[in-house]
């Protein structure tokens, strides 16, 4: 992980443990579990935009498909929050899988194009409601709240420990992938596809590897504000959060997994 990697994120637990010690106002903690939120959805777009060299106008479709799943499966056919949750990751995984295949043949402004198709039409989908599942543009109420160990997540302070927590870990596995030789074949895509084909890195499933880890982080970020909010409709899914997600992550740094924090 590295000296650097270990101080930063040794002082990132000081920090966000002292926080809720001086910011007794349930508003602020409220507005840090929507950043603990939005960095997960980051952090992966962060690895497929700033190590591997693509980019992706689409993910807001993959935080909608965690987002709908899990609260579809929970409020109308019976799941419980985390068995749904897992089904919207799989469901996403496979989704992605079956766009990151074709898509990821094309490059700069063409993948931009085919990313970002894939999240008008799984906006319009949700809007639309044509399986009278998602609610139309109205959404729907009722997504249960998430529990750890029997305990009910149900105040800011319990969804800041808990959302944090899970972005503490995702930064740990990141942090160590990115200096692995899975983070350095990424790395040589970034800097020249053709040269890092010809010392012999598989180019194209390393790709779909960073694109579905992504997309992954995406449902589960989805499906926490599905579980946070307790209502879901469209409006929150458009092309538009697909954008800030992008420019959290430009700002922040892409060449850098905290930089998609700080974005």
């Amino acid at each position: 992980m590295g000296k650097k990697n270990l101080f930063g994120l040794i002082a990132l637990v000081g920090v966000l443990l002292l926080i809720p010690r001086f910011m007794g106002n349930p508003y602020y903690l409220g507005v840090l579990v929507w950043c603990g939120i939005y960095s997960l959805a980051c952090m992966g777009l962060s690895l497929f935009m700033g190590y591997c060299g693509q980019i992706s106008l689409g993910h807001a479709g993959f935080c909608a498909l965690g987002a709908y799943i899990s609260g579809i499966l929970t409020t109308k056919c019976g799941f419980a929050p985390w068995p749904a949750m897992l089904v919207a990751l799989l469901v996403s995984l496979v989704v992605g899988f079956a766009l990151g295949r074709p898509a990821l043949r094309l490059k700069g402004h063409y993948l931009a194009m085919a990313t970002l198709g894939f999240g008008v039409i799984i906006y319009v989908v949700a809007d639309g409601d044509p399986f009278s599942l998602t609610g139309g543009p109205s959404g729907f109420w009722g997504v249960p709240k998430l529990s750890v160990f029997g305990l009910v997540l149900n105040n800011e302070v319990r969804w800041y420990y808990f959302v944090w927590s899970i972005v503490l870990v995702v930064i740990v596995l990141l942090l160590n992938m990115v200096n692995s030789r899975v983070g350095r074949a990424l790395k040589s895509i970034h800097g020249g596809e053709t040269a890092a084909k010809a010392m012999g890195v598989n180019a194209a499933r390393y790709k779909n590897q960073a694109f579905l880890l992504s997309a992954g982080l995406a449902s589960v970020a989805g499906s926490f504000y599905a579980h946070y909010v307790g209502f879901v409709n469209p409006a929150p899914f458009s092309l538009v959060f697909s954008i800030h997600l992008v420019a959290m992550v430009v700002v922040g740094g892409r060449t850098n997994i905290w930089g998609a924090i700080a974005g």
